[in-house]
């Protein structure tokens, strides 16, 4: 079945095997990079998210990949779609803010008597809701009354619908992804250019 592509790779020689792995190496190093320079730029942790649940639903829809912002300085307002983190939980929740409260900033600097507009969005607090769920999200929030900022993963700006279905599926069924991988790693120590 692969004899043809073993012999093919054998005449290839170590240096051109040695090229293509740091071709494939570069090419992995530079998708890194890339989601850390979005990192840096929304100020988000994660800036692109899959929607996997249908909590959400009409807004958003399972498999639905959103793109993220974070500005340290704005404030959330009620309606915003938001996603966060709760300590312990592994997975990012997509939902709809509910309320809001700002919560006075703990201190001032002695120079300002006015807090900042960054010193109030670091203090305010958010409670959310799924579109499709019946209740808010206080059972989710594992005993904290509020979300607070650090739970903020980044606010919706735009979203690309059925796109994170590739994500789901890989997630699904990791023999997917592991083929995936190989095949992609065997065809870059095999190209010829």
């Amino acid at each position: 079945m692969f004899t043809e592509e073993l012999k093919a790779f054998k005449r290839l020689g170590f240096r051109h095997v040695l090229l293509q792995v740091l071709n494939f190496a570069s090419v992995i190093a530079s998708g890194l990079m890339i989601w850390k320079g979005l990192g840096i730029i929304t100020n988000s942790e994660s800036p692109i998210v899959v929607v996997l649940s249908g909590s959400m639903e009409p807004a958003f829809y399972r498999g639905d990949l959103l793109f993220l912002t974070n500005p340290a300085n704005e404030l959330y307002k009620t309606g915003d779609i938001t996603v966060y983190k709760i300590p312990g939980a592994d997975i990012p929740i997509v939902h709809r803010v509910l309320e809001t409260h700002d919560a006075p900033p703990k201190k001032l600097a002695k120079s300002s008597k006015t807090p900042s507009n960054i010193d109030v969005a670091a203090n305010q607090r958010l409670l959310t809701k799924g579109d499709n769920n019946y209740v808010d999200d206080i059972e989710l929030y594992q005993g904290l009354e509020w979300l607070e900022r650090k739970h903020i993963v980044g606010k919706v700006r735009g979203f690309l619908p059925y796109v994170g279905y590739v994500t789901i599926a890989m997630n699904d069924f990791p023999q997917l992804k592991y083929a995936l991988l190989g095949g992609l790693g065997l065809l870059a120590l095999l190209q010829r250019e």
